[in-house]
Formats: structure tokens, sequence, C-alpha cells
């Protein structure tokens, strides 16, 4: 006889859905607008380092990661990485990809609250997602020794909370890194005023997996509330 989880049915996998097609969306949009090259002739790697002259920022460096779409701002080493396809491209994807990860170290550099939260929960965060679903394992399995493991199960559920919590905190630093790029973009003339619509649909595109994490994060975290809940009221 088979088990059917419908708390993550019905809860967590149409976010799921949701964040596969949020994902696929970003692929596509950046393949269709990869194809578009700005008449400007500049690089991403250049339009990078525009953004960060116009904001003052100087100490940052531009490097290059193996990969597709894995560009990224390392805040440890103070280095914007850009990918493959991104780093020499003149593409108006490639463009807004290398800006929005150069608003990043602009916010670092002017300590932007939210970037600032986000950098605190790391470790804690890493921290609670090795802990918890052991914990609520643990918690569930022996609760009939004791009410003290349904507070283990429950304890469990808090450190998974702490994920939601990054997530919400992300999403207003990826919107205001995007902000960011394309004020810069549309000031600096990086991009024609016909070509930034273009950079800002990729750049949606991708904020949109952001939206997508959340509502996963804060589905499983009902979940497992509902699950520990309906555990410890069995032992009661």
């Amino acid at each position: 006889m088979f088990y059917v989880d419908w708390t993550y049915i019905i809860l967590v996998l149409p976010f799921v859905i949701f964040s596969l097609i949020a994902s696929a969306r970003v692929n596509s949009s950046f393949e269709r607008y990869s194809k578009v090259y700005s008449r400007r002739g500049m690089t991403a790697a250049d339009a990078a380092r525009e953004v960060l002259r116009q904001n003052g920022v100087y100490d940052v460096r531009i490097e290059h990661v193996p990969g597709k779409l894995s560009d990224h701002y390392d805040p440890r080493t103070n280095v914007i990485r850009l990918s493959d396809s991104v780093i020499n491209s003149t593409s108006v994807a490639a463009i807004g990809v290398a800006c929005h990860e150069a608003g990043h170290a602009v916010q670092y550099a002017e300590g932007y609250g939210p970037i600032k939260l986000r950098a605190a929960l790391i470790p804690i965060t890493n921290i609670g997602s090795k802990l918890a679903m052991p914990l609520i394992l643990v918690g569930i399995g022996l609760s009939y020794l004791g009410e003290i493991f349904s507070y283990i199960a429950y304890a469990g559920v808090a450190f998974f909370a702490l994920a939601v919590v990054f997530q919400l905190v992300t999403l207003p630093v990826e919107f205001n890194a995007s902000r960011r790029a394309l004020a810069a973009i549309s000031d600096s003339g990086i991009l024609a005023p016909d070509e930034i619509d273009p950079a800002r649909k990729t750049l949606s595109a991708a904020a949109m997996t952001y939206v997508a994490a959340l509502a996963v994060s804060l589905m499983q975290f009902l979940r497992l509330l509902l699950i520990v809940s309906r555990s410890s009221k069995r032992r009661r």
C-alpha cells in the first residue's frame, strides 16, 4: 500500500511547478535576448564597470566564472564573476545580467540595509537548514516518549522558518539590484532607449525565480508545521 502525502501535493507541489516554470522562463528570456546585440557594442563586463564607476565604486574586480548563468557578486572577495555567455557578450540580455551583479556590489558599497541583513542571516540559515529536518524527524518519531519530543519537532520547524525569512529578505535585495542596474543603463546610455525593455524583461524573469523560491519555502514551512501539529495532537 502506497502512502500519499496530500499535504505536499496540495501545498507544495503547485509552487514547485511554478518554480520550474520560472526557471524555464529565465532560460528562454536569456536565450531570446542574447541574440539581440546592443548597437553601442559595449561588452557586459564593460557595462558592469560603467555601473560601478557611476556609483563611485572602484575596488571591485570582474572575473570569469565557468557555467551558464552562474553570474554572481562575491562580497567576501569583492569580485563580480560573470559566466561564459555573459562576460564578453554585447547582447542586451548579458548586459542586463552583468549590470544587475554590479548593482549588488553597489549595495554592499553603500551599506544597503537588506543586503547587510541577508549576509548576517546566511550562517544562521545554513545551521538551521542542517538541523531542521533531523529535529523534526526525531521529534515526531519519539513523540510517544513524552511531550519534550514534540517541542523538539517544533524547534525543527522554527529552524526551517529561517529559510523562509532568508528568502523574504532576498526579494528586496534582488529587485533593488535590478532597479539600480536599469537606472544606470538608462542614465549612462549603455543601451539605447529601445534596447532597455529586453534587458528589463530578462531581469524580471530572473526576479520571478526568487518569488517562486519564497513561495516554495513558505508552503513547505506550513506543511511541516501542519505535520508536526497533527503528530502532537495524536500523541495527546
